[in-house]
């Protein structure tokens, strides 16, 4: 995913949505390895502690990871196929609209080599985003679960 510019849209890589053909090659990988040492790196950074980080079960495409800090709990979504990151507000199975803003202290995990995209971006529909790339694969689950915004396309339970 170009997600160098937060001005522009995003435009997609194959697997965007955790789906593909079955004649399609395998989706690349987020080694849960890496994702889980840049959050205990941030953590650091935080002056906080990892309370938790969960390796992607299907049917979701994302890793899940909690730090605590002096200012409170803060949730991470990390992409399974793409090196995303995602803030939300509280653990839920699956995620629509609850999309916020990463604490200051998440460059760190850009410096690691994610990219952690914004509330604003995350909220923002779809149509916004050069979707020229996905599959029919991932069209077919876009059209049957109809996610209205780009967060709810990315970070996603749909089986």
């Amino acid at each position: 995913m170009n997600t160098a510019d937060s001005r522009v849209g995003i435009r997609w890589e194959p697997g965007g949505t955790g789906f593909r053909d079955r004649t399609d090659p395998p989706l690349p990988r987020t080694d849960p390895r890496t994702c889980r040492a840049a959050w205990h790196a941030a953590a650091r950074v935080a002056g906080g502690q990892v309370e938790d980080f969960t390796e992607q079960e299907y049917p979701q495409n994302f890793h899940s990871a909690t730090i605590n800090d002096r200012d409170g709990t803060h949730i991470a979504l990390f992409h399974a196929h793409h090196p995303l990151i995602a803030f939300v507000g509280d653990r839920r199975y699956r995620y629509s609209d609850e999309f916020r803003d990463a604490p200051t202290w998440a460059t760190v995990l850009t410096d690691a080599g994610f990219a952690v995209l914004s509330a604003a971006r995350l909220l923002s529909p779809l149509t916004e985003s050069d979707t020229s790339a996905l599959s029919a694969a991932e069209w077919r689950q876009i059209k049957h679960w109809r996610p209205e915004t780009l967060g709810a396309t990315l970070f996603n339970a749909w089986d």
